[in-house]
C-alpha cells in the first residue's frame, strides 16, 4: 500500500491488476466500470441498489440454512447488507446508470461493497477476499441475469405503491372539487369553441374518473411484477443453484420485503423477456396523457384572467414574471405536463430497449431500469404536488362563468326541440351579430311565452339529461 493521499490497494481480475483507492468499499470490477462508462454523471438509481442489497441479504439467509458458506461469513454479509440498507456506504455505489453488460457493473458494485464491509466486520482489511469474496460468497448461486431483473421488479413494486396511493388521493381531491363546484354553471367547449352549458363540478368529476382508471391500472399491474426469476442464474435453467436454495431465497425475499414475491415456473421467460416493464411504463404513459389533459384544461380555464377565460382561479404559488408586475403563471400544471412528457419519452426508450433483447438475455436492461424507476419517482412527486399545490386550492368565478354562458349561443340548442333547428340557428346568429344574448333575442322575437322561454333557457336545466322545458 502506498502512503499519502494516493493510498491504494492492488486487486486482480481476469484482465490484470489495478490500484483501488484504499478507502473504497468497491473493488476492481467497479473501478473498471467507472472508467468504461463516464457517460451521464448519474449514478445507478438508489432504489435499484437497495433492492439488489435485499437480494444479497435473502441469498445469505438461504446459505445460512443450507450451510453453503461458513456461518461467520454469512452473518457478516447479512450485517453488511443491513448497514447498507440503513444508509451506510451510499457514496460507494459509483457506477453510471448508463452501462453495457446487462447490469453486471452495478451488480458487481453491490457485491464488492457488501464483501468489503463484511471483511471489516470480520476484522480484516478491505480487499482481503480470502475472508469474504464478492463472487464466491456474496454472489454464491447467483448471476446478474437473475439478480438484476428480480431486484428491478422489487424496486418497481416499491415505487408503484406510493404512486397508486398518490393517484387515489388525487382522485379524492378531484371528487371533492366536483361536489364543491356542483352549483357553478360554466360554458362547455368542443374544439375550443362554445358548445353547451355544464356544471363546473361535472368537469372535475370527469377528471376524477380518468384518474380513477389510472389508479386501478397501476394498482393491478403489480401482480405481473411479483413473478421473479431468482434461482434461474445465467439463462434461466438454474445451473449452479439448487431448488432448495431457490425456494429459500424466494421465501426470504417475501419476508424481508413484505411483498408477494413468487418464483416463476419458467425463469427463462423472466430472464430474457422485458415486456412486463413495457406494460408498467405503458400505464405510466396512459396516466401521463390524463395528467397532461387535466393540466392543459386548467391552464385554459384560468387563462387571462382579464384577457382569457378566467373561469377558475388556480392557487398563486409564485410571482410569474421578472418584468411584468402582478403576473402569476400556472406553474404547477406546467410542471405536471413537463413530467408527463418525460415519462412519455422514457416509455419510448423502455419500449426500444425491451424489443432489442436477443436470445437468452436483454443487454439493455440498465436503460429500462433507469427510465422506469425515474418515471415512477417523477410521477409520484408530480401527482402529490399537483394535488397539494393546485387542485385543492382551485376556486371558480361563478359570475364570470355565468356571463360566458349567457353571452354564448350555447343556449340556442335548448330551443331546437321547441322551434326547430333552423329557427334556433337564426336566433343564435342574430344574437352573435347584435351582441345580445340568446335569451334577449328570443324574447324580442316572441317565439314562445316568456315563462316557457325562461324555463327552457334556465341554465341548470340544460346541464341534465333530457329535453329542456319538457
Amino acid at each position: 500500500m502506498n502512503s499519502g493521499e494516493t493510498q491504494v490497494r492492488m486487486e486482480k481480475d481476469a484482465l490484470g491488476e489495478k490500484g483501488i483507492p484504499a478507502h473504497a468499499y468497491y473493488g476492481i470490477h467497479t473501478a473498471r466500470a467507472v472508467e468504461n462508462f463516464p457517460v451521464s454523471g448519474r449514478k445507478t438509481n438508489r432504489h435499484l441498489i437497495e433492492a439488489l442489497v435485499l437480494v444479497k441479504k435473502a441469498a445469505a439467509m438461504a446459505h445460512r440454512k443450507l450451510d453453503h458458506i461458513p456461518q461467520a461469513v454469512v452473518e457478516a454479509i447479512i450485517t453488511a447488507c443491513d448497514e447498507i440498507l440503513a444508509g451506510n456506504c451510499a457514496d460507494q455505489f459509483v457506477v453510471d446508470a448508463f452501462q453495457g453488460g446487462a447490469g453486471t457493473s452495478t451488480h458487481m458494485n453491490v457485491n464488492e461493497v457488501v464483501a468489503n464491509r463484511a471483511i471489516e466486520i470480520l476484522g480484516g482489511e478491505k480487499g482481503d477476499y480470502t475472508l469474504v469474496h464478492p463472487l464466491h460468497h456474496v454472489n454464491c448461486c447467483q448471476s446478474t441475469n437473475d439478480v438484476y431483473p428480480t431486484a428491478l421488479r422489487i424496486a418497481a413494486i416499491r415505487l408503484l405503491r406510493p404512486l397508486s396511493e398518490a393517484f387515489a388521493s388525487l382522485q379524492q381531491a378531484l371528487q371533492e372539487k366536483e361536489h364543491e363546484l356542483a352549483d357553478v354553471i360554466r360554458l362547455g367547449r368542443t374544439q375550443l369553441m362554445d358548445a353547451l352549458p355544464m356544471m363546473a363540478g361535472q368537469g372535475f368529476g370527469a377528471y376524477a374518473k380518468a384518474v380513477a382508471r389510472d389508479r386501478w391500472r397501476l394498482y393491478k399491474v403489480e401482480e405481473r411484477l411479483r413473478e421473479v426469476n431468482i434461482g434461474g442464474t445465467a439463462i434461466g435453467t438454474g445451473m449452479n443453484a439448487s431448488l432448495k436454495y431457490t425456494f429459500l431465497i424466494t421465501d426470504n425475499l417475501q419476508e424481508i420485503t413484505g411483498l408477494g414475491i413468487a418464483r416463476s415456473e419458467y425463469p427463462m421467460d423472466i430472464t430474457q423477456n422485458m415486456d412486463v416493464f413495457v406494460e408498467v411504463s405503458g400505464l405510466l404513459k396512459a396516466a401521463a396523457v390524463n395528467l397532461t389533459k387535466i393540466s392543459h384544461d386548467l391552464r385554459l380555464l384560468a387563462s387571462g384572467p382579464a384577457g382569457g377565460m378566467g373561469e377558475v382561479k388556480l392557487p398563486p404559488v409564485q410571482a410569474g414574471s421578472s418584468i411584468m408586475p402582478g403576473k402569476v403563471n400556472p406553474v404547477i400544471p406546467e410542471m405536471v405536463a413537463q413530467v408527463s412528457l418525460r415519462v412519455t419519452a422514457n416509455d419510448a426508450a423502455i419500449t426500444g430497449a425491451a424489443m432489442n433483447g436477443q436470445l437468452e438475455l436483454n443487454a439493455f436492461t440498465p436503460l429500462i431500469a433507469e427510465c422506469l424507476l425515474e418515471s415512477l419517482e417523477l410521477m409520484t412527486r408530480a401527482v402529490q404536488i399537483f394535488e397539494e399545490r393546485c387542485i385543492r386550492g382551485i376556486e371558480a368565478d361563478p359570475t364570470r362563468c355565468r356571463e360566458h354562458v349567457e353571452k354564448s349561443s350555447a343556449l340556442a340548442t335548448a330551443l331546437v326541440h321547441h322551434i326547430g333547428y333552423e329557427k334556433a340557428a337564426e336566433i343564435a346568429k342574430k344574437a352573435q351579430k347584435s351582441g345580445k344574448t340568446v335569451r334577449q333575442v328570443a324574447r324580442e322575437e316572441g317565439i314562445l311565452p316568456l315563462e316557457v322561454l325562461d324555463q327552457i333557457l334556465e341554465p341548470l336545466q340544460v346541464t341534465k339529461p333530457g329535453i329542456p322545458g319538457k
